[in-house]
């Protein structure tokens, strides 16, 4: 009898890292406690360990990033705050000195204005913005072993998370992901017909949860390289239908 063939090994799906919502969210909370004594300071250090560990496991780096960066500044808030203590009760019981108003020359002739050209051009500011692979077009070949795979952790990821264009190919293709090759990566993003419209409106809910944010601003995380790098029309649209 002949033997029956193995089937091809599954590839492990990736499960959702807690660390990306802990890092921002104890960074937001070091934020807001940052002037009171004693619990300002450890909870700074919770979001800079936090972030710092997120941001050397995870891929998308955006989170992880606010999160050190509010530690940070909630560290630095409650340092400034212990220091000012101190030099404001020695400055409240100094005595005051009553100021001498200046003297005024009349015959000081008044300072002249610079006034603009009103000709002068703003200067041109070049889009610094990478643009994602280009899309592959649609073929009657099968696809190899990688290009099955790579669609298949496509899928995975979609499941959990939402992702641009840009960054679900990233993120397949990046060594710090699934290492599969870039041109793997962007047949299997554009064979699955993903409706990045969508996916834009889902981050913009998921951003919205954990922090408020402006219009304008929103639309600039979800659209900049930094942040989800999706395309503006699509960020615009995430952000319309998310309520802002």
């Amino acid at each position: 009898m002949s033997q029956q063939p193995f089937p091809p090994p599954l590839t492990s799906q990736p499960a959702k890292h807690p660390l990306l919502r802990w890092s921002l969210g104890i960074g937001i909370i070091a934020f807001l406690f940052a002037r009171v004594p004693a619990v300002g300071p450890l909870l700074g250090l919770a979001a800079i360990i936090v972030s710092a560990a997120a941001l050397t496991t995870m891929v998308n780096k955006t989170r992880p990033g606010w999160g050190l960066g509010l530690g940070v500044v909630a560290l630095m808030i409650s340092i400034s705050s212990a220091d000012a203590t101190p030099a404001t009760t020695v400055a409240a019981t100094a005595p005051k000195v009553a100021a001498t108003p200046p003297t005024i020359d009349a015959t000081t002739e008044p300072t002249s204005r610079t006034t603009a050209d009103p000709t002068t051009k703003p200067p041109i500011v070049e889009p610094t913005t990478k643009a994602a692979p280009p899309a592959v077009k649609p073929t009657t070949r099968a696809p190899t072993v990688e290009e099955q795979n790579a669609i298949r952790s496509a899928q995975s990821y979609i499941e959990f998370s939402a992702f641009s264009r840009k960054g679900l190919i990233e993120q397949l293709s990046s060594d710090g992901g699934d290492g599969y090759s870039v041109k793997a990566a962007t047949y299997a993003v554009d064979s699955l017909h993903i409706n990045f419209n969508e996916q834009a409106y889902k981050s913009a809910m998921s951003y919205l949860s954990i922090s408020g944010f402006s219009r304008k601003g929103l639309i600039e995380q979800l659209s900049s390289d930094g942040g989800e790098g999706f395309t503006h029309s699509q960020a615009v649209y995430g952000v319309t239908k998310a309520g802002l």
